[in-house]
C-alpha cells in the first residue's frame, strides 16, 4: 500500500526553522516562525498561566472525558471574551465547543459546512494563512480566493476585495480574518467592516470567521469590533478562535468553535450536527488548556495580570514596527517602508524580491519565507541594527 507514495514537500516555514537551529551565526535572526518572543528571543511562559497551572495541579481530582463539547467553563468564558454581552449570547443563539487549537477549530467548521452542503465553496483572501486552503480542501470544499492585499502599493486591496464579495453565492462560505491578518498584517477598519457586513447580508453567504490574534492588534474588544458587528448583521456565521497566541498556549493545542444561529432552536439543531463532526474527528478535545483559560478568565486577579501581560505582548510588538522602520531611516534606504507601522499584529511583508529573501539568509543568517513574509516579534533591540543594515545591503 505504502508503495505508490511520493514525498510531499515539507512546510517552507518548519523548514526554515530547522536551518535556522543549524546556522552556527552568531547574528543569526529568525523572522519565519510565527510565535511572540520577547527581547531575548525566548518564549515564556505567562505569568497568569503559571499561577492557574498551579491552581490545577492543586484541584484536578479526575483524568476521565470531559465529552465532546470540552469544559462548559471554558466554552461560556471563551463566548464572552469572543462577543462581550452581544444580544447573541443574551438570545442564546451561539454554541461554542472547545477544539484542539485554532486549526482545530477550522477543521471542525470546515467539515460542518460540507455537512451543510456536499461540495460548498469557501472563499479566502488572497494571500491567506498558508494552511487554511489545505484544510478546507481536506474537509472537501472548493476553495476560491478574493482579492485582498496589494503588493505593489503595500496596502488593502479593498475595491477588489469588495468586488468579488459581490459575487459570491448565498451557499458560499467566506473567511474573513477578525484582526492581525495573516500574512498580511492589513486590517479592515471600522468603515470597510461596515462595508463588508452590508455585502455579507445582501448576498446571503456564511461568514467564517478567523480569530487567532485578539488582543494583538489594538485590544480585545477593539480587535473583535468586525466579528462582533457581523453578528450583529446576519443570522448565520461560524467563528473559529485560538488561545495559541494571546495566552501563550502555543503547545496546549486549545481553541474554540462557535455556531451561531437563527434561533435558540435552530442553533441547537446545527450544534447537533457539529458535536457529530467533533465526535468523527477527535471525539474529545484536551483539557489542560482549557482549564489553565478558564481559571484565567473566570478570576478577577488573573483576569486583569493577564490583560497586563498580554498589553505587553500586544505594545512590544507595535514597537517594533516603528523600530524596524526607523532603522532602515537611518540607513539611508530611500524606499518607504511607513506601511508596516500601519499593520497588526505578528505579520509584515518586506516587499523584497525571493532572490533577496535568499540572500538574506545565505550572507547574513536572516531567515524569512521567500514572499518576505517577516515576524515582527523576532525582532529586539540587540538585533534591529544588524537587521536593518543587511536589508539596506540587498536593496
Amino acid at each position: 500500500m505504502f508503495g505508490s507514495l511520493k514525498a510531499l514537500p515539507a512546510d517552507p516555514i518548519l523548514g526554515l526553522l530547522a536551518k535556522y537551529r543549524t546556522d552556527e551565526n552568531p547574528q543569526k535572526i529568525d523572522l519565519g516562525v510565527g510565535v511572540y518572543k520577547d527581547e531575548s528571543g525566548h518564549t515564556a511562559i505567562l505569568d497568569c498561566v503559571k499561577a492557574a497551572e498551579q491552581h490545577r495541579f492543586k484541584t484536578e481530582d479526575t483524568k476521565v472525558y470531559i465529552g465532546p463539547t470540552g469544559s462548559p467553563l471554558f466554552n461560556d468564558e471563551m463566548s464572552k471574551l469572543i462577543f462581550g454581552d452581544h444580544k447573541v449570547l443574551s438570545e442564546n443563539r451561539a454554541r461554542t465547543v472547545s477544539t484542539p487549537g485554532g486549526t482545530g477549530a477550522l477543521r471542525v467548521a470546515a467539515e460542518f459546512i460540507s455537512s451543510c452542503k456536499t461540495g460548498a465553496t469557501i472563499w479566502v483572501s488572497n494571500p491567506t494563512w498558508a494552511n487554511h486552503t489545505g484544510l478546507f480542501q481536506a474537509s472537501g470544499l472548493n476553495v476560491k480566493t478574493y482579492p485582498y492585499y496589494d503588493y505593489e502599493n503595500k496596502d488593502l486591496d479593498f475595491d477588489g476585495m469588495l468586488t468579488a464579495l459581490k459575487q459570491v453565492g448565498k451557499d458560499d462560505a467566506v473567511l474573513l480574518h477578525a484582526c492581525c491578518h495573516n500574512p498580511s498584517g492589513m486590517d479592515l477598519n471600522r468603515e470597510q467592516w461596515q462595508q463588508v457586513v452590508e455585502v455579507a447580508k445582501e448576498r446571503g453567504f456564511t461568514p467564517l470567521i478567523d480569530m487567532a490574534y485578539q488582543g494583538f492588534g489594538d485590544g480585545l474588544d477593539e480587535d473583535a469590533y468586525g466579528l462582533r458587528l457581523m453578528a450583529d448583521n446576519v443570522k448565520q456565521m461560524l467563528v473559529a478562535s485560538s488561545c495559541s497566541k494571546n495566552f501563550g498556549l502555543y503547545r496546549e493545542r486549545i481553541g474554540a468553535c462557535t455556531i451561531i444561529g437563527e434561533s435558540a432552536a435552530s442553533t441547537d439543531i446545527a450544534n447537533s450536527v457539529l458535536l457529530s463532526v467533533v465526535r468523527c474527528i477527535y471525539s474529545m478535545p484536551p483539557a489542560h488548556g482549557a482549564a489553565i483559560v478558564e481559571t484565567i478568565l473566570s478570576s478577577d486577579e488573573l483576569r486583569q495580570q493577564w490583560y497586563g501581560e498580554l498589553k505587553e505582548m500586544r505594545d512590544r510588538i507595535n514597537g517594533n514596527r516603528q523600530l524596524l522602520v526607523d532603522k532602515l531611516v537611518e540607513q539611508g534606504i530611500t524606499r518607504d517602508f511607513s506601511f508596516i507601522t500601519r499593520q497588526k499584529g505578528m505579520f509584515s511583508f518586506l516587499g523584497i524580491t525571493p532572490e533577496q529573501v535568499q540572500r538574506l539568509q545565505d550572507e547574513f543568517s536572516i531567515y524569512m519565507v521567500d514572499s518576505s513574509r517577516v515576524s515582527i516579534a523576532g525582532i529586539a533591540n540587540k538585533n534591529v541594527d544588524y537587521l536593518a543594515q543587511s536589508i539596506a545591503k540587498v536593496l
